[in-house]
């Protein structure tokens, strides 16, 4: 093990770990602590890496060879591939212990867990030694200054036992500080392995648009489970807040009392799209579509139409095509004249109309077209996005691969991991057991 002398686990987050050979093995997404009445301070069981492929498993401590402030580095050994399950007395540094409530022993000082520091003993092990505290005020009001951030050593701090921890309110700020420098797939997933409770906390405390991201992110049961859970007013802001074709396919899956009250709740403009495509069976064109790609007239110029693909909150595979059609341009629109492939239009000048450069040959989806036609067409014409039009040649949206991808991958593959849905599966890693003392 490198010489290091204290790392707090906000600074290990994130951080990229690497085999003995330098291979990429995944990133750092917790560290497990065993409680113990007779432990003080606790232990550092492992860590938490999120493999290239999303599963997320235990890597023992003891497998720790090197700690650096850009990496992480392994010994030569086994490790076990299952998918990591928190078991009874462990507590996850980063989804339980941030931002946890406590107090000071001898007083009625209240304090917040801001972070925490891990330091190495003699015996190799690694235990959570020290605590960084922000006091708690009751007393609110314009210009109060926040209070000064102390490291404490764990045996100063009360109230952190694994009862207090699964039974006591917590902040998620520090939390959500972490979320903001992770990719909305990667906060799922982390979202996913917390206690329900801690989940909860972390949904309550998510801004409408970041927790409606991760939401789209989550496996059917728990994106029914989290909106259940939210009030019935915030849950139909996060459904307009989502993509019309995410909040169809979650309403889908409710019962239709509780999705017809959603949609009165939602505003009508906002509404309007998602009741079109519950119109539509989820394994047809129609209720694959988005009905938000870029639309265009004939009128509009080159650079009007790069200036519309550049938005970075419009998703890459809907970046790849503009749709030209007739007035009106909200779906369903006028008569659908053609596309223009983004390739095509970084070869026009800008000036240029993109009349210009309509690929009018492209055959459109009807909205009843099964998935399996839906996929023969993607790979006939090499396509990210593709149109839907109804008989009378209206555009009612676009398919996206990625869409087809979702529909044709096994229902839990968000829950398995890539290595279930590609052969790659755990039962294949029987050999590589851990060191199960570690985790005793």
């Amino acid at each position: 093990m490198a010489a290091v002398n204290r790392v707090f686990a906000a600074q290990l987050a994130g951080l990229p770990v690497f085999g003995p050979d330098g291979e990429s093995i995944g990133k750092i997404r917790d560290l497990v602590v065993g409680l113990r009445l007779d432990q003080q301070p606790p232990r550092i069981l492992g860590l938490v890496v999120e493999l290239a492929t999303r599963r997320r498993v235990f890597v023992p401590m003891l497998r720790v060879t090197s700690i650096e402030p850009t990496a992480v580095t392994l010994a030569t050994g086994s490790v076990n591939m299952r998918h990591f399950h928190q078991r009874p007395n462990e507590v996850l540094v980063l989804g339980q212990l941030l931002d946890a409530h406590a107090t000071l022993p001898g007083s009625q000082t209240r304090i917040t867990v801001v972070d925490a520091a891990m330091e190495p003993t003699r015996t190799r092990d690694w235990v959570l030694a020290k605590l960084a505290i922000r006091e708690r005020s009751s007393r609110l009001g314009l210009g109060r200054r926040r209070s000064a951030m102390q490291v404490l050593p764990w045996s100063e701090v009360a109230g952190l036992g694994l009862t207090d921890l699964a039974g006591q309110p917590q902040g998620a700020g520090r939390l959500l500080m972490l979320f903001d420098t992770m990719r909305a797939v990667d906060v799922a997933a982390t979202v996913r392995d917390l206690p329900l409770k801690r989940r909860h906390e972390v949904a309550d405390a998510m801004d409408d648009e970041k927790l409606a991201d991760v939401i789209e992110e989550l496996p059917e049961d728990d994106q029914k489970e989290l909106l259940s859970y939210l009030a019935e007013e915030r849950a139909a802001d996060i459904l307009e807040a989502m993509s019309p074709d995410d909040a169809a396919d979650l309403l889908a899956e409710l019962a239709p009392a509780e999705q017809s009250r959603l949609l009165e709740l939602m505003e009508p403009e906002e509404s309007a799209p998602v009741k079109r495509l519950l119109a539509y069976s989820s394994d047809t064109a129609g209720g694959l579509m988005t009905p938000e790609p870029v639309v265009l007239t004939p009128d509009s110029t080159i650079a009007e139409a790069l200036a519309h693909i550049r938005n970075a909150e419009l998703p890459s595979a809907l970046a790849t095509m503009v749709f030209v059609c007739r007035p009106p341009s909200a779906t369903p629109t006028g008569r659908f004249v053609g596309v223009v492939h983004f390739q095509r239009l970084l070869r026009e000048p800008p000036a240029e109309l993109v009349a210009s450069a309509v690929d009018t040959g492209l055959t459109a989806l009807r909205p009843t077209a099964p998935l399996a036609e839906v996929t023969r067409y993607f790979a006939a014409y090499n396509l990210a996005c593709a149109p839907v039009v109804d008989a009378e040649d209206h555009l009612l949206g676009a398919v996206t691969v990625d869409d087809v991808l979702d529909h044709l991958l096994p229902e839990d593959w968000r829950e398995t991991g890539l290595h279930d849905v590609t052969g790659d599966s755990a039962a294949e890693h029987e050999d590589h057991e851990p060191e199960e003392a570690d985790r005793a």
